[in-house]
């Protein structure tokens, strides 16, 4: 998916120490993507850059695309992420420079890890269902994962259990002893949280990991705040548990991971270490000079790279310090 604005590294909220078991709840804002889907942003933002190696977190629909084209991406690049694409609505047919043509309907995911450089597109298919709802995030990847290949994955089966009147659906890492098969490069945790009742329901966390629960459908407390859909709700590190409630319905994305160490230069689909490197990205991809490729199936005139800035980017470190 595009950042279709210019965003560096923002710094955490004011009193917010590594190991905080306090809670800030952070609402998304609107940005468009393409000419047909706004998205909620809810990562990075001025009061929290990253949840771990997480720092890009879009939730968009419910979209009613019945007499709509949906979702219409044009081929664009990135370098230093991979892409978790998760749909509760809809179907989103995923194409890559690497010749992947996958589409992916609700309880399927998909991981594209660009390694130095990859280029994808995203759109609704002709015929789609009517509603289109889902997230997609960006992992940001350290050293040496980040300068090697790039590779895709579709994965249809995923580790699901109920818990109480809770469904549980593990994305990404590992939760309460199972391991989702999608390879990641830090330790995290990407979780669906699904419920079927009002009855509270209380989980194991790791307190080395940071946290935040995203409300994706449904009204839903956690940790003893309420919040809607929408919302991300920042949990902090230090926590050994978490008890949510809510809605029968109500559909969550708990988000976790060790705080991310090296510093990261973020603009537009790039994640970086310098301004040299963003502007090597940008200059390779308006060259189209082989290190992105060419997205398989899809006519459409690439994305443009905006203009760079004209201050020189700057590397910031998970607190929002300047480096270099």
């Amino acid at each position: 998916m595009e950042r279709t604005e210019s965003m560096l590294a923002q710094t955490r909220p004011p009193g917010v120490a590594d190991v905080d078991p306090g809670s800030v709840l952070l609402p998304g804002h609107d940005v468009p993507l393409g000419r047909y889907t706004t998205v909620r942003r809810l990562l990075p933002q001025r009061a929290r850059r990253m949840v771990g190696a997480w720092c890009f977190v879009d939730h968009f629909g419910p979209d009613d695309v019945a007499q709509r084209p949906g979702m219409e991406v044009p081929p664009h690049p990135h370098t230093g992420l991979q892409t978790v694409t998760w749909l509760l609505d809809g179907e989103i047919l995923h194409r890559d420079s690497l010749g992947n043509v996958q589409p992916i309907v609700p309880g399927q995911l998909n991981v594209m890890t660009s390694g130095n450089g990859i280029a994808h597109s995203e759109r609704s298919p002709a015929t789609h269902p009517p509603v289109m709802h889902g997230v997609q995030l960006w992992v940001a990847l350290p050293d040496p994962a980040r300068a090697g290949a790039a590779d895709f994955a579709h994965h249809a089966d995923l580790p699901r259990w109920r818990d109480g009147d809770l469904d549980v659906t593990v994305l990404v890492g590992e939760f309460a002893g199972q391991r989702s098969p999608a390879v990641v490069h830090t330790p995290l945790v990407g979780v669906q949280l699904e419920l079927r009742g009002e009855a509270p329901t209380t989980m194991a966390l790791r307190p080395d990991f940071e946290y935040a629960v995203l409300a994706m459908s449904g009204s839903a407390e956690a940790a003893g705040v309420g919040f809607e859909p929408g919302a991300l709700l920042y949990l902090g590190s230090g926590r050994r548990e978490l008890t949510v409630r809510g809605g029968a319905g109500a559909r969550l994305l708990l988000l976790g991971g060790t705080p991310f160490e090296e510093p990261l230069v973020m603009w537009w689909n790039f994640v970086g270490r310098s301004h040299e490197e963003i502007a090597a990205a940008r200059e390779a991809w308006m060259a189209g000079d082989g290190r992105f490729g060419v997205v398989a199936d899809d006519s459409a005139p690439p994305l443009p790279a905006p203009a760079l800035p004209t201050t020189r980017l700057k590397a910031r470190d998970r607190t929002g310090g300047l480096h270099g």
